[in-house]
């Protein structure tokens, strides 16, 4: 039977350290709480090797802060570590664009105005979940096609930082990012305009960055 076969223990990992990060960042797991292994083991039906490995990846990562013997919590949202995460992410999201552009095919462009679509919809309908699943869907096109593998690592590193104050934002009556944005950055791809196309990246981003302005220090 060899379709059968073990589950990899990395992929426990993995499954573990999404669904913690994922709850994180829609605030399931508000910042402040404390986080126990083992209760987290059991909601996921997991063992605790796997989500102790998940939390080590998510202190890495900023998302989780732990004094030894005491506790392991979620990090509150801190302006300073926002905007250092947007300037990171930004200077990646233009690089990819840079790259990207000479080497889109149509497919790539319906790709990316599909993904708009679905975010002006979910924009219009108060979706946020929706809004920002697409939105991500849209930029992943151009670093995919890019195919810078670190540039990727470190956009899928930082972006959580970033994704947990736009929503807490939206919760407290803020909009999302202009799909306008999104159209110009489409039609600068469609014209083979990198130079426009990273400008307009760039804009996107900047407004990350001066988001967490309203976070209080």
């Amino acid at each position: 039977m060899e379709a059968i076969r073990p589950v990899r223990r990395t992929l426990l990992r993995d499954r573990a350290y999404e669904a913690i990060r994922d709850a994180i960042v829609a605030g399931e797991i508000e910042p402040g709480a404390v986080v126990r292994d083992a209760d987290l083991a059991d909601r996921l039906g997991l063992s605790r090797a796997p989500v102790r490995e998940a939390f080590a990846r998510l202190l890495d990562e900023g998302l989780l802060e732990s004094k030894p013997q005491s506790y392991t919590r979620v990090t509150p949202v801190v302006a300073a570590d926002v905007r250092d995460a947007a300037a990171v992410v930004a200077a990646m999201h233009e690089l990819a664009v840079r790259t990207a552009v000479p080497l889109l095919l149509p497919v790539h462009l319906d790709a990316l105005r599909d993904a708009n679509l679905r975010f002006a919809a979910a924009v219009r309908e108060g979706d946020v979940d929706a809004a920002l699943r697409a939105d991500d869907e849209l930029h992943d096109v151009l670093v995919h096609v890019a195919g810078n593998r670190a540039a990727a690592a470190t956009i899928a590193r930082y972006t959580p930082l970033i994704r947990r104050l736009e929503r807490r934002r939206f919760g407290e009556g803020g909009s999302c990012r202009s799909a306008g944005l999104h159209d110009r950055l489409i039609d600068a791809c469609g014209d083979g305009d990198t130079d426009e196309a990273v400008r307009v990246t760039a804009e996107i981003w900047r407004a990350l960055e001066e988001l967490a302005d309203v976070v209080d220090p």
